[in-house]
């Protein structure tokens, strides 16, 4: 992995009697995203975060916190993490696969957070994994203790190297028919569902992740900008829920106005790492009229 990057666990790879030292990497980061600090707004200095006990309302240094379960009102038993760690009986080192499935099968609202799973020692037998998956288009049901939890976790190919979701479990994913049970029951077709189709068809494209802009990070950018210059700050614009009575005439309108999307060039997948490393323009904008203005030695807030 490039420098500069930590590796959030080390250990095994085990599939049948062939193992391998692998390493993940955290895929996703927010490192990039403007951030705030909790400021007094009398003072206009920064808050801290202090942990008080609930009865002698005295400071509690975080050595002298643990974890514990509440078994009735107000009464606790204390669970050390030790103890949490020893009752589960696999290594917490070995990412164990427990089988090979079809890569679709898995429903995306289980996928939790994705890693970069990448070889530490015995390359050769991670990328015959890696080969193997692609040619046979499986993914891997692997099970490991990963950051103090037993946890089931999703490999599949990526590029030179294999990415490993952590995957929801069943009893965490909320029932889309609970979810959905007091949807009205609503049959749309005729003209309505032709205009509806239409309009999907002129917008048709390809997933391209390097072109979704982060509309609100850039949002929060100009505003801390316009707050430094002291110029007005940006107006919300409302947004109308189309009524029923005008809904039809709205999906003329739309399909009348979206016909020359239909002639805009496709856009194209991207790959992963195409946006790594990348500043996004607003902020940096944002960072330019911060430096270039006298003012405190804080964070805007």
């Amino acid at each position: 992995m490039a420098s500069g990057h930590r590796a959030q666990w080390k250990g095994f790879l085990k599939f049948g009697e062939v193992s391998c030292g692998v390493a993940l990497y955290t895929a996703a980061s927010t490192s990039e995203r403007v951030t705030f600090n909790s400021i007094n707004k009398v003072t206009g200095n920064r808050v801290n975060r202090v942990f008080i006990d609930s009865e002698t309302e005295e400071r509690v240094e975080r050595e002298d916190q643990t974890k514990g379960f509440e078994i009735e009102n107000g009464q606790f038993i204390i669970i050390d993490p030790e103890e949490v760690a020893a009752t589960i009986l696999e290594s917490n080192k070995t990412l164990d696969v427990q089988a090979f499935i079809p890569s679709s099968e898995v429903d995306d609202i289980y996928f939790d957070k994705p890693y970069y799973l990448t070889p530490e020692m015995g390359a050769e037998a991670f990328a015959a994994l890696r080969d193997g998956m692609r040619k046979s288009k499986v993914a891997a049901i692997a099970r490991a203790v990963l950051f103090r939890r037993m946890r089931t976790v999703l490999i599949r190919p990526q590029g030179n190297g294999l990415v490993a979701t952590t995957l929801n479990y069943d009893y965490e994913v909320r029932s889309s028919r609970k979810a959905f049970e007091e949807m009205p029951k609503l049959n749309i077709e005729g003209e309505m569902l032709a205009l509806a189709k239409h309009i999907i068809g002129t917008k048709r494209g390809e997933f391209d992740p390097a072109s979704f802009e982060d509309r609100y990070e850039a949002a929060l950018a100009e505003l801390v900008k316009a707050k430094i210059e002291g110029k007005a700050l940006p107006k919300r614009k409302s947004v109308e829920v189309s009524k029923p009575s005008v809904l039809l005439a709205a999906l003329r309108e739309s399909a009348g106005l979206m016909k020359t999307a239909s002639h805009k060039p496709k856009r194209t997948a991207a790959n992963a790492n195409a946006g790594t490393g990348r500043q996004r323009a607003a902020r940096g904008a944002a960072e330019k009229a911060a430096s270039s203005k006298a003012v405190p030695q804080r964070k805007a807030s």
